[in-house]
């Protein structure tokens, strides 16, 4: 006979005790910052809209690949602080609490959220989860240094980590062997034991500072090493290190959970596939100085200024009188973000296929240059915009073009010959270290990297005397990744590098007068 027991509790039906309260209280709130520095230990809990959540982690992602940048052109610690402060300070500003700003709480909680939302993002593989915790040491390190010394200790105290400091006794032993470690060498010996014995140190396992070990800059016994005061800063950035490791493998196993959310996968996609070159916008709306409205009469004097991608359509639209259409489609949004108007466009496509008679350009060409720019087809919104110019980032994502067809990014879709070929005849670089340099950056896959190695190299003259007479700063010389903001900046630069003013537009009207008479 079988006992039916209706009086035991369904575990899974627990009854609801209605003396408790119904509601507890919430544990999504604000955070409150004492510190410009944050070791990110604990993720932040208040809400903020996906505009929010995806703008802010792009200012940081900036950030970082501008400090990859940096590591790419072995450019050193002091020339890399001196560039990246000035962008931190457009782009994630982090002011000291001496600073008196009224908005530091919101500075911190932009930092600390967009910390989060990239490690969310690059937690997906180990190689994006290895470039994240080096670029967000080195950044680490960078606002370690810069912050103000008794903000920096406070931050450090509150940080609880396990170092031994070194007392007074041991200090007097060891006086000697400490005061080498100060002086590195020179020979007033009474002066660096006293100095050793004022010193604040701490010892610490060598293996957690094995570059300092390296240069000599602490001394090491019985496995112990003794960092003075000056150099805990690494001591500070490898315990940061450490931790961001583990916390990055600890987010990957959590990942599957978040591939439920239709709303934050597609953000977290696109913020990873920016790593290897950020995505950029560019506004045709925004005039460039000294040009005005382009011509189609004026393309070909213009087209010095064009990047290696651009230049090479132009040559191939002159030579065979033809582009396939994906060729086309990334030509035509680029002299739109030039500032071509479409009656000009129009002009300069119907030249351009000369060997093509009307009927035939209007039946199979006309309708598509007016797609680009929006004046038919498609909804509202992109008839009265038309079009993007794109982007580094989409130029390398997109699939690789087949033969006969020239669009894409020749840093990474031509061979080594045909790229080196491209350089000297068609951009003018001749330079066997920077041909050296360009082939290093794509073997690495660094293209955006190779193409800025190639702008700098052409307008060394004008970024040189842009830098000394404090003409722009680093927000006007950041890494190009838009091919319409490199066409942009050659000819502000040739402008100035002119005198300026209405200078380079007359210039350009000359240099195509010279090409129609040839």
């Amino acid at each position: 006979m079988i006992r039916h027991d209706y009086n035991r509790i369904d575990p899974k039906r627990r009854p609801y005790d209605f003396k408790k309260k119904q509601f507890a209280q919430a544990e999504y709130k604000q955070q409150d910052y004492a510190h410009r520095l944050n070791f990110y230990t604990l993720p932040p809990t208040a809400e903020i809209t996906l505009e929010q959540f995806e703008e802010w982690a792009i200012q940081r992602l900036k950030i970082l690949a501008e400090l990859e940048t940096c590591t790419f052109r072995n450019k050193t610690f002091e020339e890399t602080t001196d560039y990246i402060s000035k962008l931190l300070e457009k782009h994630l500003p982090l002011h000291a609490n001496s600073s008196r700003s009224t908005t530091l709480q919101d500075e911190r909680r932009r930092d600390h959220y967009s910390h989060f939302i990239l490690r969310l993002a690059f937690s997906r593989s180990a190689d994006l989860r290895a470039r994240f915790a080096r670029l967000e040491s080195a950044l680490f390190r960078i606002r370690l240094r810069t912050d103000d010394t008794r903000e920096r200790q406070a931050f450090i105290d509150s940080l609880d980590l396990q170092w031994e400091k070194v007392g007074v006794e041991e200090r007097r032993e060891l006086a000697a062997e400490l005061g080498a470690v100060l002086t590195q060498g020179l020979n007033n010996k009474r002066a660096a034991q006293q100095a050793a014995e004022e010193e604040m140190w701490v010892k610490v396992d060598w293996e957690q500072v094995p570059e300092l070990v390296e240069s000599r800059r602490v001394f090491v016994k019985k496995g112990k090493a003794y960092v003075p005061g000056k150099e805990q800063t690494s001591l500070v950035v490898g315990e940061f290190t450490r931790r961001l490791e583990a916390a990055l493998d600890l987010t990957s196993k959590a990942l599957p959970g978040l591939d439920e959310d239709d709303r934050l996968t597609p953000i977290l996609n696109h913020l990873s596939n920016s790593f290897t070159t950020p995505d950029a916008a560019y506004s045709s709306d925004t005039p460039v100085d000294g040009l005005g409205a382009p011509t189609a009469d004026q393309v070909d004097a213009l087209s010095k200024h064009f990047p290696l991608c651009m230049k090479e359509m132009h040559i191939a639209l002159r030579r065979d009188a033809k582009l396939k259409y994906d060729g086309r489609e990334q030509y035509s949004v680029f002299l739109k973000g030039l500032g071509l108007s479409l009656p000009e466009a129009l002009t300069f496509w119907r030249r351009s296929f000369r060997t093509t008679t009307d009927d035939d350009f209007n039946k199979n060409y006309r309708y598509n240059v007016r797609w680009q720019y929006g004046d038919v087809g498609g909804d509202a919104n992109r008839r009265a915009h038309g079009r993007a110019p794109k982007s580094c980032q989409r130029l390398l994502t997109e699939p690789l073009p087949k033969p006969g067809q020239t669009h894409g990014c020749p840093y990474r879709t031509y061979a080594r010959e045909n790229l080196e070929r491209a350089l000297k005849d068609d951009m003018g670089v001749r330079d066997p270290q920077v041909l050296a340099q360009v082939r290093d950056d794509v073997g690495r896959q660094r293209y955006h990297v190779a193409c800025n190695r190639v702008f700098e190299h052409l307008h060394a003259r004008e970024i040189k005397k842009v830098k000394d007479e404090n003409i722009w700063g680093a927000a006007e010389l950041d890494t190009i990744l838009h091919p319409n903001t490199y066409f942009k900046r050659s000819f502000l630069l040739k402008q100035l590098g002119q005198g300026g003013g209405s200078g380079a537009a007359i210039e350009v009207k000359r240099e195509q007068d010279e090409t129609m008479v040839d």
